[in-house]
């Protein structure tokens, strides 16, 4: 059972405190956020006549953290409303008030001393069930226990939250030797299931699980780059996306990092070891330590691996030369196994096809990985419990798309184990015994049911009761109907799944027609429907490049036939008599927002970017987004003498600047999502939840699905959206692209020339929309924006 934590303080109010309280705030847990009391005047507290006696000067440390909070990017906070949440104080007049909260978060500097100070005042008001943890990267926590009473000890923890802790997932949670089993289980379904993290229970061993294979990791790619004269470029070339890791690779990550920051990091292993071999692994090398000597410890610094810098035409980056200690231009590496790598699809194969490359870059990301895997190995049982453990502390903790044990499996466990003892290499004893017995994998999956390499067997992964996996149960074989872009799976309970699964979930006409057999599909056999996929994003929108084709070849009947296809299909799912429940995550953009507005209900994950951004490719929703959403305008204002224009005008802005939201709670705000929708902190609970809300909605029962009449500001409003269009054209906002798409929105809108007050069919506000992304398909500006889109990722401004 999860604890209740209803009230929480946070101890220290620095980069990390700060945000541990935003983050709870968050969840809607309020807490005090305490300091140590200023011990002078700050410039101006003495001009304004404060003395050190006055409570905005002993809280000033707390206050100014929670001053800056919203000003942080990116933003700590879901919405800065949620600021509210959070009480400043300090330790001196306020620690006594920790007898009232359910869990105090020690997170000051991470020096031994300082924390065993603190938590020897806080237990002076330590009662019975008040859980205390320490947020640390890597110390101690039975050296920092030492001299609390039995008690205390029992329900101390250290809680290793990873930066930012809005948005990194893991959350490391190290018992100490006496701390209550039951204790470390109920903070794990807490963190979970209110706080939406991924839970590693670590060993109390030097930096813990992520950092100490991480560190290790980052150190042998440098030995690596030194051993064999690479430049940063090709380092970081070999060490992102082309081995499933974050495109900041690894000299990237260690500039934002910080170097000094690592080298503290690394230093804590260093010193901790008695093994010879990990000593020198962990030493820091002498490039980490010339870049510390001159300052040039990352883009705190405006200077570490990379330097930016202005030039006449603009900012460029320029990278380190570790031969010259001078920086010079960044050059993009070439080669063969690179290309081969960029060209494969996933980490699993992109990693294969770089290690089967026969020149310097494979021979690099070989000795790189090597290491790694070995090392990972050697600490199964001393840092963490299980292979699993590890891969999913690096998965949540670094963001690795694969953690060391299912890239060892993805590259052939047996075959690279054979690899390296042929290169000399150590293979840990028990990795060669699992070998031996017949295993040729650390994990092994059967039926939908996972198993990993534990203490000589397989061991199966626990599948939760509030969690569904809708890959586990396509491999159970529930899928009901499939094509090359959706499935519909039977998740149990009279409920189906739609997922959709083409390539970056665009919508494209395999899954229209995959939505249009699901209703019927579960018309006939099932009481709800829940569209909700396992994707890295919910849906990016629809398929641009079948447009962009189509338009550039002026094949206006098959343009008007798609659109026409998406309107009918998102009526179909409006019209239904069963309930239609979207679940959406990460991003949910255009077309992804337009399948989720006809649904009886959003169960929405907290950190999901959802907006109607049509207009960045030069077009305007035309899936029914500006029907659905002035439909929503009118029917949230039925009084007929209610000003409907402030509210079509911010909707206008929204749409027309192609707004996203920055997580739920702001698409709340941007009025996509209504009283009765849900937003989940947990994605893993995301799809249970979906489908709970939607046995909710059957067993109650929907309102019968009518056509609805929808009233519109008309020709004045119009006119009065335009003038604002004109005028950020006029101050140089917009380009005179930007202002014809504007005109095209305000029209669709509006509701045409119509008189303003009247009443219009939902029909004729899609003929609207459909009419108009036509015209606009036809612009070649329009056409510009979609091709470079295509091409780059991003919008352009024509």
């Amino acid at each position: 059972m999860a604890l209740k934590i209803r009230k929480a303080a946070v101890i220290g109010s620095g980069v990390m405190g700060a945000s541990i309280a935003a983050h709870l705030a968050n969840a809607g847990v309020p807490s005090l956020l305490l300091d140590i009391v200023p011990d002078s005047l700050a410039a101006g507290e003495e001009a304004k006549g404060l003395t050190l006696a006055d409570s905005a000067v002993r809280n000033r440390l707390a206050l100014g953290a929670l001053a800056r909070l919203p000003s942080v990017h990116p933003s700590p906070f879901y919405d800065d409303a949620f600021a509210s949440l959070i009480e400043p104080g300090n330790i001196d007049d306020d620690l006594h008030r920790i007898r009232k909260v359910d869990w105090v978060i020690e997170a000051v500097v991470e020096k031994l001393s300082v924390k065993r100070d603190v938590l020897e005042r806080i237990e002076r008001y330590w009662r019975t069930g008040l859980i205390v943890s320490s947020n640390t990267s890597g110390i101690s926590i039975r050296e920092m226990a030492e001299g609390r009473s039995e008690a205390f000890k029992a329900h101390f923890l250290g809680t290793h939250f990873f930066n930012p802790p809005r948005y990194m997932k893991l959350l490391e949670l190290i018992p100490g030797q006496q701390t209550d089993p039951a204790i470390v289980s109920g903070m794990a379904e807490f963190a979970e299931r209110i706080l939406g993290k991924g839970v590693v229970v670590a060993k109390d061993t030097p930096n813990f699980v992520a950092n100490r294979i991480g560190t290790y990791g980052l150190l042998a790619t440098l030995q690596a780059m030194e051993a064999g004269g690479f430049t940063v470029e090709e380092v970081d070339a070999v060490t992102g996306p082309a081995i499933g890791r974050p495109k900041s690779a690894t000299l990237r990550t260690l500039d934002l990092v910080g170097i000094d920051t690592f080298l503290h990091v690394a230093n804590n292993v260093f010193e901790k070891t008695d093994d010879p071999a990990e000593k020198a692994a962990f030493a820091p090398s002498k490039l980490l330590r010339e870049l510390a000597s001159r300052g040039w410890i990352g883009e705190k610094a405006c200077a570490g691996f990379y330097k930016k810098v202005k030039g006449a035409a603009g900012s460029e980056i320029l990278s380190l030369d570790p031969g010259t200690m001078t920086y010079v231009q960044a050059a993009k590496p070439s080669g063969a196994s690179l290309e081969a790598a960029a060209a494969a699809k996933g980490a699993k194969e992109k990693t294969k096809a770089l290690l089967g490359g026969k020149d310097r870059y494979a021979d690099l990301a070989w000795q790189i990985l090597k290491q790694t895997l070995i090392y990972s190995a050697e600490k199964v049982g001393e840092i963490a419990g299980s292979v699993d453990d590890i891969d999913k502390a690096m998965r949540w903790g670094f963001n690795w798309e694969l953690g060391p044990f299912e890239l060892w499996d993805a590259i052939g466990l047996v075959r690279s184990a054979a690899r390296m003892e042929a290169d000399g290499a150590v293979v840990p004893g028990w990795v060669k015994d699992w070998i031996a017995a017949g295993n040729p994998s650390f994990y092994r999956r059967e039926k939908g049911h996972i198993a990993y390499s534990y203490r000589g067997v397989y061991r199966d992964l626990e599948e939760r009761p509030d969690t569904i996996s809708l890959r586990t149960l396509k491999e159970q074989g529930r899928v009901v109907r499939s094509n090359a872009g959706a499935s519909l799976i039977d998740v149990g309970d009279g409920v189906a799944a739609l997922e959709f699964h083409s390539r970056s979930n665009a919508i494209g006409g395999d899954i229209l027609s995959m939505i249009g057999e699901s209703v019927e599909e579960v018309r006939r056999n099932y009481d709800a429907l829940v569209i909700a996929n396992e994707g890295r994003n919910f849906c990016v929108g629809a398929n641009l490049m079948l447009l962009l084709m189509e338009a550039q070849d002026e094949e206006w009947d098959e343009v008007d036939a798609i659109i026409r296809l998406f309107q009918d299909t998102m009526t179909k799912l409006k019209r239904f008599e069963k309930p239609v429940v979207a679940a959406p995550h990460r991003m949910a953009l255009g077309g992804g927002v337009e399948v989720c507005l006809p649904a009886d209900k959003i169960v929405m994950l907290a950190e999901t970017y959802f907006g109607l951004v049509e207009a960045g490719v030069g077009l305007i929703p035309a899936g029914g987004g500006c029907k659905e959403l002035a439909l929503r305008i009118s029917g949230d204002n039925p009084d007929p003498e209610i000003d409907l224009q402030p509210h079509v005008n911010r909707l206008f802005l929204n749409i027309g600047t192609a707004k996203v939201s920055t997580s739920a709670h702001d698409a709340k705000k941007l009025g996509y999502l209504r009283a009765g929708d849900r937003i989940v902190m947990s994605q893993e609970r995301l799809v249970h939840e979906a489908k709970r809300s939607a046995l909710r909605l059957a067993q109650t029962g929907i309102p019968a699905p009518v056509p609805q009449r929808i009233r519109v500001v008309g020709a004045e409003g119009k006119a009065v959206m335009k003038l604002g269009a004109r005028g950020m054209h006029t101050s140089g906002y917009i380009s005179n692209h930007d202002l014809l798409i504007a005109g095209k929105l305000a029209h669709v809108l509006a509701g045409g020339d119509v008189p303003a007050g009247t009443f219009v069919t939902e029909q004729y506000m899609l003929d609207l929309e459909r009419e108009a992304f036509l015209s606009l398909c036809g612009e070649p500006k329009t056409q510009q924006r979609m091709q470079h889109m295509l091409a780059r990722g991003k919008a352009l401004r024509n």
